[in-house]
């Protein structure tokens, strides 16, 4: 666990869970299509994998991985982990942008929505991990 002196940023918690969540789901699904090919659409993926879920259920698994790897290191204040985490968020953010333009000129609601929201998701991980006092928790000196 982590030092009583050096705890973790409630932000930095929940940013963690949502990059193990998705890793999970990204894992759970690349096993199962593994396991039982045919059962689960590659398509499931598409939210989270932006065209790299055509490469099969190694990419999933893959994807899976590195979002937990993320989630560990965030929970261990691992500034590596933070830089992973902006970077992802910031590709996340430029791989929704031809999605979200596309939904307004046909005047799509529901992928303006989730598309938007999801870009909102992003900056605000992005923003939030790169504050000079958030950056400061993962540069503090670790008591073991």
């Amino acid at each position: 666990m982590t030092d009583p002196a050096n705890p973790i940023p409630a932000g930095v918690r929940a940013i963690a869970i949502v990059f193990a969540l998705c890793g999970i789901y990204l894992g759970a699904l690349g096993l199962t299509m593994l396991a039982r090919p045919g059962l689960i659409s590659m398509a499931a993926g598409a939210p989270l994998l932006f065209g790299l879920e055509l490469s099969g259920p190694y990419m999933f698994l893959l994807t899976g991985v590195v979002g937990g790897a993320i989630a560990w290191g965030l929970t261990r204040l691992n500034n590596l982990a933070r830089h992973a985490a902006t970077l992802a968020a910031i590709a996340g953010i430029a791989m929704l942008v031809p999605s979200v333009s596309g939904a307004v000129i046909m005047v799509q609601l529901k992928g303006l929505v989730t598309g938007g929201l999801g870009i909102i998701i992003r900056v605000m991980i992005a923003w939030y991990l790169s504050q000079g006092h958030i950056a400061d928790e993962f540069k503090a000196p670790k008591h073991t």
